[in-house]
Parts: structure tokens; sequence; C-alpha cells
């Protein structure tokens, strides 16, 4: 009977090089499948009576010298094979050029080239089929399509040019290439605003930021197109009004993969629309509750807006919290945690590193039965210089440091993105570099726990994000029961400063009298007049008293370490 579980590995004829097949087993049997070695050299006879012998499930056979000598082998092995044998999988890794040889011979189920990675090999063992070639049975949804790769995440890009002809052939172009697993379109802000009231649409930005989508029949064109090479999923950029209108629009267009709406942001704290901040706090909720509603995965990308604005890290680990917090509570049931490394400009790696675990460390702590997150991470937009060289490298490093906490999803921001908006070349360009990247790391990076620096500062960040909770609690009118799902309450914490940026000066909304600094690679708030670092204590506690609100006490400056050492969630502060 077959060994079910059993992979037979061996070169062909005269041919030595066996790394690759004792690479190929190695990931084999991290996937659970049992192998067996035949030690070159081989002839078609040895093989045959190895496969007679062991009755494996999958033959993997290799040959790295010239193409010609390996065609006669394989035609050679074509006629020994029984039919019995014909019913087992066949695969083959080589060369190219040899791949390109024995492939016209039609014996093998799986071809592996040289520029075959990692990650197609886990998802040929994990899905197993025969015969295995132009598949179209990639998961169609973001959480089965997580769980066919992880520990490989999956790979984001983001593609959108000012024109609905480029932007489609553009996706089809990525798909074909079968390296990006989800295509972001990224359209124009007429479309985020205006999708809705085209009579509104200004002319002179048609096409500003991204693809001129227009009408449903765009998007479905869109979807169409990325029914080729490895069958990416398709998002798209949330609107800034009538957001659950867009929600039903790419869900039933696009087959959206998961939903993304700030908590406070695309609203007049920004510009990106004309709604009130109250009313987008609300509207932004109840696109939350119909995603988590209709079981569709949602991302609230709240924190990096106030990175971006500068604010200090611990506000950006309090809002993450607070999207996170509001997802949950609004139903979500699979919720994604973006992290966008490299900002503010002049973090250190170190401490932005720290900033990202101190996030998922609060995030994962809402983790239920029915709440779920995965971690998706990306390089910083502003990071990039506009030299390729130079661009390329900042995406390396920062994917590199990005690992450390073992991604679900890597959003790729194509490296020319300074300089132009990204062709489909650059993005399957920049999409290679990441595969690179990510293959090394996945084999295994040193401990982050061996920095002590590190672990201080994002408990520092645990900590100081706790007392940001607190001072939104200690505003909160007492008839509130969840200051920190309440509309008004988290609009009151923005009016008085509690959640500042230094580039949110001059709001009607936003105090924007905070200061900040890079220090030592950290952004801290800083007292105005001498610069020196104002610890969040005093500075909540300065808005509070201005304010006639209750203050903070010394006890809890250190507080939320303390409880999150005792694995504690940070329920004791709601």
């Amino acid at each position: 009977m077959t060994n079910k579980n059993l992979i037979l590995c061996a070169t062909l004829g005269s041919c030595v090089h066996v790394a690759g097949v004792f690479h190929f087993m190695q990931i084999a049997r991290q996937q659970g499948y049992e192998t067996s070695f035949l030690r070159p050299p081989n002839t078609i006879e040895d093989i045959i009576k190895e496969i007679k012998k062991v009755d494996p499930k999958i033959i993997a056979l290799s040959y790295r010298l010239t193409p010609e000598a390996c065609v006669e082998i394989v035609k050679e092995l074509d006629n020994k094979i029984t039919p019995k044998m014909s019913e087992k999988k066949w695969i083959f890794g080589g060369t190219s050029p040899v791949c390109n040889a024995v492939g016209r011979l039609g014996i093998f189920n799986r071809l592996f080239g040289g520029n075959a990675t990692e990650k197609d090999v886990i998802e040929y063992l994990r899905n197993s089929l025969s015969p295995l070639k132009e598949r179209k049975s990639f998961p169609n949804n973001l959480i089965d399509r997580i769980e066919l790769y992880y520990p490989y995440p999956l790979l984001r890009a983001h593609f959108g040019v000012p024109s609905v002809e480029e932007t489609q052939k553009g996706i089809e172009t990525i798909a074909s290439a079968k390296i990006i697993d989800i295509v972001s379109i990224g359209p124009d802000q007429n479309f985020q605003e205006h999708f809705f009231s085209p009579k509104e649409m200004k002319k002179s930005e048609q096409g500003a930021g991204g693809v001129p989508i227009r009408s449903k029949e765009d998007l479905i064109k869109f979807y169409k197109a990325s029914r080729c090479g490895n069958y990416p999923l398709l998002r798209c950029y949330s609107g800034t009004r009538n957001l659950i209108k867009m929600a039903r629009l790419l869900k039933k267009t696009i087959n959206n993969a998961w939903g993304a709406t700030p908590l406070f942001w695309y609203s007049e704290l920004d510009s990106r629309s004309s709604r009130a901040l109250q009313d987008a706090i609300k509207e932004n909720k109840a696109n939350m509750a119909w995603h988590g509603a209709h079981n569709i995965p949602f991302e609230a990308n709240e924190s990096h807006h106030w990175s971006l604005r500068s604010a200090p890290d611990a506000i950006a680990v309090a809002a993450a919290y607070l999207g996170a917090y509001n997802a949950k509570k609004a139903g979500v049931q699979n919720y994604i945690s973006q992290m966008m490394f490299n900002t503010p400009i002049g973090v250190s790696p170190r401490y932005d590193l720290a900033k990202m675990l101190a996030k998922t460390e609060l995030i994962e702590s809402l983790h239920t039965e029915t709440f779920t997150t995965y971690r998706q991470v990306r390089t910083g937009l502003l990071s990039f210089p506009e030299d390729p060289h130079l661009a390329k490298g900042q995406l390396a490093s920062s994917i590199q440091m990005a690992m450390f906490v073992k991604p679900h999803i890597v959003h790729v921001v194509s490296y020319c993105e300074a300089d132009h908006a990204a062709t489909s070349q650059d993005v399957i360009e920049s999409a290679k570099i990441a595969h690179k990247v990510i293959s090394n790391s996945i084999k295994g990076l040193p401990s982050i726990n061996l920095d002590p620096k590190l672990e201080a500062y994002k408990l520092k960040l645990i900590s100081d994000s706790y007392l940001i909770l607190q001072a939104i609690r200690n505003i909160s009118e007492g008839s509130v029961k969840d200051p920190f799902i309440h509309p008004l309450t988290l609009t009151t914490a923005v009016n008085l400063g509690i959640l500042d940026a230094p580039h949110l000066k001059g709001s009607d909304l936003a105090r924007g009298e905070i200061n900040t600094a890079i220090i030592d690679g950290k952004c801290l708030a800083v007292d105005p007049n001498s610069f020196t670092v104002l610890s969040e204590l005093d500075r909540l506690n300065i808005i509070l008293e201005e304010n006639g609100y209750p203050l903070l006490e010394k006890e809890l400056e250190d507080y939320g370490a303390k409880q999150f050492s005792k694995r504690s969630a940070i329920s004791p502060l709601i």
C-alpha cells in the first residue's frame, strides 16, 4: 500500500548535486512528510527498484547538469514507468533550462526551477494536488491563504496607476508573476470621497494618487484580470465617506480580502473628508460592525496615522490598542494588525521594533475564541530615498527588522515610491527583494529577548499607553459604560490633547500643541521650553489639571508593565 506520507528523493543519472534535494527534504519534513533519499549516482533501474520497494506517494527527482542529457534520461524513465507508478505524483527540481527541457515531456506534475521559492514548495506540499498544473483552486479568502503558507507570510502590494486600462493590464502582469498574494488597488481621492456623488468630483484631481475608478465595471475588470497566475486576492482602499455602501460594492465586485478604516481619521482631522470627527468615529465603527457581521477580516489602520504626524511612540501604541479594541467590540472576528515601521523618520530600528512589539502584546491580549489577530508589517513610505539603489537597501533592511514580529502579511511598499508611482514591474522587482529577505529570515533570527534596552522600552511604552487609556477613562462621564468605544469621549480626548500630534498644529479639532523629538532613536514628547523629555504622566496630568479632571496617580506610572509581566490583559483599566 502506498505510504501516503512518504516522498522518495533522488538525483538522476550521474548528477551528484544533492544540496537542493536535501533542502527540499528539510522543508518536506517540516510540513509533516517522511522522506527517503537514494544516494547518487542513480540509474533508472535503481530508481524504479526503490519505488517498488518503498511505494512512496511522491517521487522527487533532481538534475543540475546539461538539459540535453537530462531529456534522454527522462525519456528512458518514461519507458520504465508502470501504469501504477504513473498514478503517483512526480515532481522535478533543477535549473530553469533543465526544467524547460524536461517539462515538454509531460511526465512531471510540478517543476521547481531556479526561480522557485520555499513558499512555492510549501504551497505544493500542503495542497499535494495531482495533477498540479495551472491550478485554479488557490484559497479565495485571506485566512485560508494565510494558513496555507504560514510561517511564510503573504505578500501584499499596492498598485494603481492613473489609467483603468493600464491598471487592469498591470494586475494581470502581477498575477502572472505568481509572487504577490494580495493586490491592493490604489484608487484616486475622487473615488474614495465622491464615488457615490460623482457630481462633486474635481476634474483637476482626475487620477491624483491612483487609478480613476468611476464604475463598478472598472472593479470587475480588475477582478477578472487577477484570475490567472497565482490568483491573488484583491482589496481596495476604503472610501472616506459612505463607508458601508463602499464596503458592499467592494465585496460584490472584487471579493474584497479585508476592510480597512481608521478610527479617528478620514475626517476633518486630516481633511480626507468633510465628516465631523465625532460623526466619522461613529461611521468608522459602523463600518467595523458591518465587516464583523459579514465575517470579513478588518484592519483599523489607525496607529501609523499618528506616527506619520510625529506623535510620540506612546500615543501610537495606545492608538493601536484603541483601533483593535473598537474592532473587537464591533464584532470583528479576524483582525489585521498593521505595523508601519520607520515612522516617523529618524527612529532607530531597535526602538521601532520595541514599539511594534508593545502594540502586538497589547492587541493580542484581546484574543478570545471569537477574536483573533493577524500581524501585517510594512516599510514606512517616507523612509525611502529617491536613489533606487539606496531605496532597495531600505526596503530589504526594513523587512528584515519587521520579520522579528513573525508577520502573517508583509505589505511590500515598492522601492521606487519616492520617485514615481510603481509600475507592475516595479511591484514585481520589490516583491522579489522581499522574498529573499523573508526566506532568509524564516530560517531563524536572533532572540530579541537578549536586548535589554529593547525590552525595557517595550515595557515603558506599554506602561505609558496604559496612562493614556486611563486619562481617557478619567475624562469620561459617569454614565459612559465604556469610554474606549464612546465617540464623544474619544473626540474629547483629541480636543483636549490626550491624543495629539505636532502636525495637527492649527487644527480646529485637535490641540496640536504637543512637541516631540527623536531622542536616542525614540520619538518622545518634550517640554516646549527646555526640549527635555516630558514624561507621559506629567504631560497627561497637565492636560487633566487644566480642564478640571481627576489626575493620574504616580503609582500608575509603571502599572501597565507590572500588569503585563503578570500576563494580565488590559481589562483592569476598562
